[in-house]
């Protein structure tokens, strides 16, 4: 993992004097953006010395609380951690009144190794041992979201808002180019604001249900800015939602009866001469592909925990909602949780469908890519390939369909300890587990209106 160079912060402060703050944040094991505000005054220290943040952060749950069981609190006296800028990723806040920087923050042990607790150094981890074999992920991620009126938001009855024309959408008009126009100005400003701060939005579609929407990210042959990409998309999307008087949220199933949100990865592979390793067309498959595929059906089950994070989580899979119940894959079909898309020869690549938009966009692909390492590595083969409709070859799920046997599964997982790490996978599993107790001992969500924001 690059830590920026301080040249970096003084090209961005020469150019854009404007700037009243900067926004230094790092990811948690939920997902979860905490950090500090700086002045500018404070940038070039930051970028020097590091910008000091208690390791306690990597203990929290999804609503704050420390874990005590992961030994990053009094254990260690909550001591502080050098946190120092990603290289790369200072670029402007554009929803915010006041001209505002953000910029990603990594942890570090005060040895200058990395902190084994932050989410982004597991996925360095699995990036780093593919491109030891002469491999380098090519990656996107697309995130659905919702659109909720905010004044309502706080109830725990989430609907949709009404457009500025005063219509609020009602039906499951898939692709419908309506809910595009009467959403335009909000729509119109989450692009803007992408140009901006250098996301490579593409394709704008209004999803199969009221009031959801999903923007598709380029891919990169990077997967950790592709990863960093998705957060700070979220963030884009959550600050404009805002600024137009909505929710947005990426909560996986706010609704009960209407389909959830997902987190799609696609992946695919290239050589050291970037040649696509997955490249081809009809029904013959790459030995990588092949074994990817494999691998990915092999520890989908152990990696549930981490796909479906939350207890929400587990509310999208369930028949014929473009959830999986099971590991298969298909051709260019959206009723499996492996899809190999169509299209031209050499841009064929591996969409992985099972995670929800709630998922830690940095732990989710450090275990699609270790799945794939996984297979790639062992020469997992895969299953057949489903042909029609794969709910209706299902008889009984076999991956875990709720949140406690998932994490009981993942905690007897190798799998996860060997490529995530396993003082990462250690202190990720005990939080959720945490949460989990917490959660059914309540007999009820926790704070929805919290996890709708902050999902």
């Amino acid at each position: 993992m690059t830590r920026a160079n301080e040249k970096e912060a003084v090209e961005f402060l020469a150019t854009h004097p404007e700037t009243v703050q900067i926004q230094a944040f790092l990811t948690d094991p939920s997902g979860v953006a905490r950090g500090k505000v700086l002045r500018p005054e404070e940038l070039l220290p930051a970028y020097r010395d590091g910008r000091p943040l208690p390791c306690s952060i990597q203990s929290l749950d999804m609503l704050g609380a420390d874990v005590l069981e992961t030994g990053l609190v009094w254990d260690e006296g909550d001591s502080d951690r050098p946190c120092y800028p990603v290289a790369g990723t200072i670029t402007h806040a554009p929803w915010h009144e006041v001209p505002t920087a953000q910029l990603i923050l990594a942890s570090y042990e005060r040895d200058g190794s990395p902190t084994p607790a932050d989410p982004r150094h597991a996925l360095a981890r699995t990036v780093a041992a593919l491109e030891a074999k002469g491999l380098t992920p090519v990656v996107a991620i697309e995130l659905e979201f919702y659109l909720i009126d905010r004044d309502i938001a706080q109830s725990g009855k989430p609907k949709p808002p009404a457009a500025p024309n005063g219509f609020a959408p009602a039906h499951l008009q898939a692709y419908l180019m309506q809910d595009l126009e009467d959403f335009a100005p909000f729509l119109n400003d989450v692009f803007a604001g992408a140009k901006k701060m250098g996301l490579p939005a593409r394709t704008l579609i209004s999803e199969y249900a009221p009031g959801q929407f999903e923007i598709v990210l380029a891919h990169r042959p990077d997967a950790m800015r592709a990863a960093d990409d998705a957060v700070l998309y979220k963030r884009l999307v959550k600050g404009v939602a805002d600024r137009h008087g909505y929710v947005a949220t990426f909560m996986a199933k706010p609704y009960a009866e209407i389909s959830g949100s997902g987190m799609h990865v696609h992946v695919s592979l290239a050589d050291d001469t970037n040649e696509n390793l997955f490249a081809g067309d009809g029904l013959e498959l790459t030995p990588h592909l092949r074994h990817a595929i494999g691998g990915l059906e092999a520890t989908m089950a152990e990696s549930m925990a981490i796909f479906a994070p939350n207890a929400n989580s587990f509310r999208r899979f369930r028949r014929n909602t473009y959830a999986p119940l099971t590991p298969a894959w298909a051709f260019d079909n959206r009723s499996v949780p492996l899809r190999i898309t169509s299209g031209k020869p050499e841009t064929r690549h591996l969409e992985h469908r099972v995670c929800g938009a709630d998922a830690n966009p940095y732990v989710a692909l450090a275990a699609v890519l270790a799945g794939m390492a996984e297979g790639i590595g062992k020469k997992i083969e895969p299953s057949d390939p489903v042909i029609g409709d794969g709910y209706r070859r299902e008889t009984e799920p076999t991956l875990p369909m709720n949140w406690w046997k998932a994490l009981e599964v993942a905690r007897g997982s190798t799998f996860l300890r060997e490529h995530l790490g396993e003082e990462f996978a250690n202190i990720f599993l005990t939080i959720k587990e945490a949460e989990c107790d917490r959660f059914f001992a309540a007999i009820t969500d926790l704070d929805f209106d919290w996890y709708l924001r902050n999902a």
